[in-house]
């Protein structure tokens, strides 16, 4: 099977993940596809292929070469994002994008327009696999699956191009942070991994955010509105006090790089109870604990003007993968001397989100993520390049022979 062949199969797959059914998998749909997947690993000939109940698909290619040599991973996550519709994706490719707006749904007037999305020009020429506007595509991280599997069966198929052990993985529940919580490290047995999830070409990334959820909780005291005075406490009001207390440049979007933020997710709320749900990011782990205690801080504050009103819980989420993957940096330039083998440019930068990579780095398995090409991903104008898709299955082939070679 042909790798975009592959995908818009793979993309027909319902596998978005759901946060609140605290199953794993979250959904049915991604066991549906992991047995496909397992069904197609075994067709094309990789070997110790197992699909435990939890959804973890894994599997070998063995070594065609007596050298003793390290087992390399690649990993690719099942689901899709719960913030858009993944059911009945109807993709279609523009072939040689002329840098003009593409219509997705002209009746409903949902075109992915250059003036608003300007990295589309980038990509002239080449062929746009794109959404018809009512669903997103999937390939979060459907494309990594395509190119890890379309990777295997090239090296299957020519066997003039030496490689050790490789290992496969594909896991659940990536977009609601579980991806790595019950995958098994030393099953898995590789020294080291990469995921294929990140965005444009030619990203390569080994830094992540470290991140908690903070849950802020203010109780109020309700009156009838004609006699409150000096009796209501409106938590309301008082959870709104607490927002506007915290910087307010320090939000997603006033930041980028390496700048971390609060970000307030969601707000519920009754005059006698409010909750502010937050995200903390930050990539130093000493701003990232700063930050907490200052959520602290005004927690205590609001405190001192109503007693008892506030009270905060705050749990991390992960952690940057940097310190883990620093002491094996020889895996990053691995995959960077990759990218330059298939004429690819390395942007190595850091990931402002989390990634399957760094919970499992923290379990023993270093792990640097690596571009599967898609952009504007988790919405309806997510789309990714064709070319793309070919140097990133070339990526996955080119660091299994470097590695064997050196």
């Amino acid at each position: 099977m042909k790798l975009v062949e592959r995908f818009l199969h793979y993309v027909s797959f319902d596998t978005q993940s759901d946060e609140l059914t605290n199953m794993t998998p979250s959904t049915p749909g991604q066991m549906i596809f992991a047995r496909e997947l397992e069904a197609e690993l075994r067709k094309i000939g990789l070997t110790e292929i197992t699909l435990d109940d939890n959804g973890y698909l894994m599997a070998t290619l063995p070594a065609n070469t007596d050298k003793q040599l390290p087992v390399i991973g690649f990993i690719a996550h099942l689901d899709t994002s719960p913030d858009m519709s993944g059911r009945h994706v109807s993709p279609r490719i523009v072939k040689n994008y002329d840098g003009k707006d593409i219509a997705l749904c002209a009746e409903d007037d949902i075109y992915l327009r250059p003036s608003e999305f300007p990295e589309l020009l980038n990509y002239i020429g080449q062929d746009l696999i794109v959404t018809n506007g009512k669903t997103l595509l999937g390939a979060d991280d459907k494309a990594g699956v395509a190119e890890i599997i379309t990777a295997m069966e090239y090296l299957l198929a020519h066997p003039e191009i030496k490689h050790g052990k490789i290992r496969v993985a594909f896991n659940p529940d990536e977009e609601i942070g579980k991806g790595a919580h019950k995958f098994d490290v030393n099953h898995f047995g590789a020294d080291w991994a990469y995921t294929l999830d990140g965005g444009e070409i030619g990203e390569l990334e080994y830094e992540n955010f470290n991140a908690a959820v903070a849950r802020v909780t203010f109780k109020g005291r309700n009156v009838h509105p004609g006699y409150a005075k000096h009796k209501m406490i409106n938590s309301l009001r008082i959870a709104n006090q607490y927002a506007i207390m915290l910087p307010r440049w320090e939000t997603p979007e006033h930041t980028e790089g390496y700048e971390g933020f609060y970000h307030l997710i969601s707000s519920e709320g009754t005059v006698e109870k409010t909750v502010l749900t937050y995200i903390i990011r930050d990539h130093d782990r000493d701003r990232f604990e700063r930050r907490k205690k200052e959520l602290e801080h005004l927690a205590r504050k609001i405190n001192k003007e109503f007693p008892g009103c506030a009270s905060i819980d705050i749990k991390d989420q992960y952690y940057n993968m940097r310190e883990m993957v620093e002491p094996v940096m020889h895996i990053v330039d691995l995959a960077s001397d990759a990218m330059k083998e298939v004429g690819i440019v390395p942007k190595v930068k850091p990931v402002r989100g989390g990634t399957d990579g760094a919970q499992l780095s923290f379990k023993g398995l270093p792990c640097p993520n690596i571009f599967a090409g898609g952009l504007n991903f988790h919405g309806r104008y997510e789309f990714v390049p064709v070319q793309s898709m070919e140097k990133a299955m070339e990526v996955v082939v080119q660091i299994a022979r470097l590695a064997a070679a050196k």
